[in-house]
């Protein structure tokens, strides 16, 4: 959902990095596997409270969104720093976690 939006701003805006933000990087691989696991706690804990699949899938999609969102608004206010490239690997980690739990249907 959220995926090709920042896709596509991350490819017009943040194409040319200079604060060395690299597209492959330690702290890349971090952000997949971070929102791939919040998105998989979220999913599994929505259906362990009897949620049917797509209504947890979605509210999962919409937790993972706003943690992601929310560490770069922190990171925006000097606790770091915040990278739209970030948010793109922590979509990509969401939609892999997605693809996964879509064969979960039980």
């Amino acid at each position: 959902m959220i995926f090709p939006i920042v896709v596509a701003f991350s490819l017009h805006f943040g194409s040319a990095s200079t604060d060395g933000d690299q597209w492959i990087a330690p702290d890349k691989v971090k952000h997949f596997f971070s929102a791939a696991f919040v998105q998989s706690v979220s999913y599994g804990t929505l259906r362990a409270a009897h949620v049917g699949h797509g209504a947890a899938l979605t509210g999962a999609s919409a937790v993972t969104t706003s943690i992601s969102v929310g560490k770069e608004v922190w990171d925006a206010h000097g606790h770091g720093t915040p990278s739209v490239r970030d948010l793109v690997w922590d979509a990509a980690g969401a939609a892999a976690a997605s693809a996964l739990l879509c064969h979960t249907i039980r």
